[in-house]
């Protein structure tokens, strides 16, 4: 099955798409022959990108160095691929950041997070998908989530929370889409395992190991949007799809269970947990 509108007439925005996934998902639709639209706040990256996606057979490169946290920026954004390419097609909401966070950490952290993870989908969502409706073509709506926003391991929780918030409204999103009238809008969410980007590399040089680079991750993406998945969840060389589901399974039996929270990380039962992860399915 290949997804409709993975075709060479759609047009194609990504935000966070001059570098890391971004890049390499924004490559890939130019690969198709897409116009690309490429939405960042680096001008030196986006000026690469648009020589990378024109090698690439990208049909049209726009750039725009809009501001996903300003939603008046993102309508005008739109307006403007309106007049040049007719619409949007894709929207993928990739841009993000990781400053780090604290519980009694500085809240400007929270709240630079909050901006740009959580609110920068929804404004791109709000700005974007009214005229993809209108348009009345096959789209689709990519947001990319993360592992940390369904098993929230301890260590940043601002990022955890922004995109547990995420995955959540992602969720209703698709429910919205799927029951609107004249909506041919499929929604996603992309869970990428260890990627070796600007966003994870800290003071490595090279990619570890058990990272995935950025276009592994893309092509896997696209096999699994053609494949219909919404949740597109991402193994990478140190963690399998099998460990995942365990780990995502013993977070949601928490509840179930009523252990403690994050009780993966529990002195308690973390003998519990290495016999489940050790079970044989």
């Amino acid at each position: 099955m290949t997804h409709k509108a993975l075709t060479h007439e759609s047009v194609a925005v990504v935000t966070g798409g001059a570098a890391g996934i971004g890049l390499a998902l924004a490559r890939e639709f130019a690969r198709m022959g897409m116009a690309v639209v490429v939405v960042d706040r680096d001008a030196d990256q986006l000026e690469a990108a648009t020589s990378d996606l024109r090698a690439a057979g990208a049909r049209a490169v726009m750039v725009s160095s809009a501001d996903v946290r300003d939603f008046e920026a993102l309508t005008a954004l739109e307006g403007e691929i309106v007049d040049a390419l007719g619409g949007t097609d894709i929207l993928v909401n990739n841009a993000g950041i990781q400053p780090g966070s604290a519980i009694f950490g500085p809240v400007a952290n929270w709240q630079q997070v909050f901006d740009v993870n959580l609110w920068g989908p929804i404004n791109g969502v709000r700005a974007f998908v009214p005229g993809m409706i209108d348009r009345g073509r096959a789209g689709m709506v990519i947001n990319t989530g993360s592992k940390q926003g369904i098993t929230t391991p301890p260590g940043d929780p601002a990022y955890n929370v922004a995109k547990a918030g995420l995955k959540a409204y992602t969720e209703a999103l698709a429910h919205e889409l799927r029951n609107t009238e004249g909506a041919y809008i499929s929604v996603h969410l992309l869970i990428p395992g260890f990627v070796f980007t600007g966003l994870t590399r800290g003071t490595r040089k090279e990619k570890p190991a058990g990272a995935w680079t950025a276009e592994q991750t893309a092509a896997f993406a696209i096999e699994r949007l053609n494949a219909g998945d919404f949740y597109i969840l991402c193994p990478d060389n140190d963690v399998s799809r099998a460990l995942d589901e365990k780990r995502m399974a013993w977070a949601m039996g928490d509840i179930i269970e009523n252990r403690p929270p994050l009780s993966r990380w529990h002195p308690e039962f973390a003998a519990a947990f290495a016999a489940y992860v050790a079970e044989t399915s």
